[in-house]
């Protein structure tokens, strides 16, 4: 496929290059097991290069006009709307995303576009009172100078924009990394949009690699100030630890296990509905996806029963095709672990409603309720297609269950009173929750992330600014100040 062939480099300082590395990385399609492409990865001299040259472009950009950065990711956005086909296709063929899912990223990849070309406008100084006559304090926002950022498997066009795109915008350098099992639609596809949106060479660099490879040298690099990393918990502790050890800023968004509640008021087929869009979307390969159905007694019977139903009903096969609605898993070791995980759940004593079998890397459907409190699949993020339903006698041992996690990253409570379920979602430890809605939503100018476990810090809207941009005091002294010696 000549698009994954053509994108099959190193990105650095402006020129498409193979890496210098004793291994390749091979691009598959997850579904058929074709080849798409084979990248030879880069070595820590390479990513020294690119953040290198990051830092050599960035002082000329960070003092360019905004307006006329706004007009680079204006170009950016329209290429990605003319192309917006051929973008869909390398994301069902690259990550085996559906037709629909893939729209779905396109969707917001374009929004989160949208909202950097405002942002770039967005920066405002300030002018603050002294205590010192004849003394003017102002107080700038200015970019942190290289951003390094580490994007995923599951959404890695999107994810990648997200940082990228507002870290541009706001007058950075970037040096990406993208996931080694989507090297192309999270990597060097964000660098062709962006060199033919006319970004100056060395501004954005992509470096496909792995940590077998470069060690920490992407995290060490004395150059970058911060670090956007989209991922796992494990790892993302991990990245903590190093950016911490380096006195650098990490914005961290990770894993969630959030709950889906159904109160005893509830729409039952509506929250039916979402609740099957939010645990089964992208074949539950998402960070926010609804890992535990928590239903109220009083109603547990008929929903679990529609719910069952409808996941029954959902259509697993290739996702080239229109109509699927389940695709494969990312690869091979991930559809082993979930099914795995559903035997391993089954044997220690859940009931399966449905339990999905495997072929290749597709993993039908499981729904497992009859879990034990203490069930160690209550506690950890699933990243595949399997629902625990777990019923809850009231409020007070809905919002218990939903707490007793060490992750907090999204959630949603369905309920016939939206200001019952508000005061139910104000008491779930989570950094995102939605009422009567589903659990997997991410829009450009609300503030998105999560707590305990589920990251640090915020991204979109304002959040950007914090993020990507630092705070310069100069003071003025007008008249003279008096000095003790």
């Amino acid at each position: 496929m000549s698009f994954f062939t053509d994108l099959a480099h190193q990105y650095i300082d402006g020129e498409w290059r193979p890496g210098k590395g004793s291994w390749d990385i091979i691009d598959f399609n997850p579904y058929s097991g074709e080849k798409l492409a084979s990248i030879t990865v880069a070595t820590a001299d390479e990513v020294d290069q690119a953040y290198r040259a990051a830092e050599a472009a960035q002082q000329a950009w960070g003092e360019t006009n905004p307006y006329a950065r706004r007009l680079v990711l204006e170009r950016a956005l329209r290429i990605v709307e003319e192309r917006e086909s051929e973008i869909g296709d390398a994301i069902v063929a690259e990550l085996g995303g559906t037709r629909l899912k893939a729209a779905f990223e396109l969707h917001l990849a374009k929004e989160f576009l949208r909202e950097s070309v405002h942002l770039a406008l967005r920066p405002t100084g300030q002018i603050l009172p002294s205590p010192t006559e004849g003394k003017e304090n102002r107080v700038y926002r200015v970019p942190v100078g290289v951003v390094g950022v580490i994007s995923p498997f599951n959404f890695p066009f999107l994810l990648s924009l997200k940082s990228v795109a507002p870290a541009l915008a706001l007058g950075n350098g970037v040096v990406l990394k993208p996931h080694q099992n989507t090297p192309i639609c999270g990597g060097t596809l964000v660098a062709k949009v962006f060199e033919e949106a006319g970004l100056p060479a060395g501004l954005l660099n992509v470096v496909v690699t792995d940590i077998a490879e470069i060690g920490d040298a992407l995290l060490e690099h004395p150059i970058p100030q911060v670090i956007s990393f989209t991922g796992s918990d494990k790892v993302g502790r991990h990245v903590a630890t190093v950016c911490a050890a380096n006195l650098k800023h990490a914005v961290l968004e990770l894993g969630g296990n959030s709950a889906f509640i159904v109160l005893d008021d509830a729409d039952l087929d509506y929250a039916v509905d979402a609740a099957v869009f939010s645990r089964y979307v992208h074949q539950g390969q998402v960070c926010m996806a609804a890992n535990r159905i928590l239903v109220d007694r009083a109603v547990e019977k008929e929903f679990t029963e529609k719910f069952v139903a409808k996941v029954a009903s959902l259509r697993v096969g290739d996702p080239a095709d229109p109509e699927t609605q389940i695709g494969p898993l990312i690869n091979s070791s991930q559809a082993e672990a979930i099914s795995s995980l559903v035997e391993q759940t089954v044997e220690a004593g859940a009931t399966a409603l449905l339990h999905g079998g495997t072929e290749g890397n597709l993993v039908s459907p499981s729904v497992l309720t009859g879990l034990a409190a203490d069930s160690p699949v209550l506690s950890q993020e699933i990243f595949g297609p399997v629902a625990l339903i777990v019923p809850f006698d009231g409020e007070e041992e809905a919002v218990r269950i939903a707490n007793d996690t060490p992750y907090g990253l999204s959630g949603a409570v369905h309920t016939g009173n939206i200001e019952r379920g508000v005061r139910v979602g104000q008491r779930i430890h989570t950094g995102m929750i939605h009422i009567n809605d589903g659990t997997v939503h991410d829009e450009p100018v609300v503030p998105f992330g999560g707590e305990k476990s589920s990251g640090l810090g915020r991204l979109n809207g304002d959040s950007m600014i914090e993020a990507f941009t630092t705070q310069k005091w100069i003071s003025v002294q007008h008249g003279r100040s008096q000095f003790p010696f």
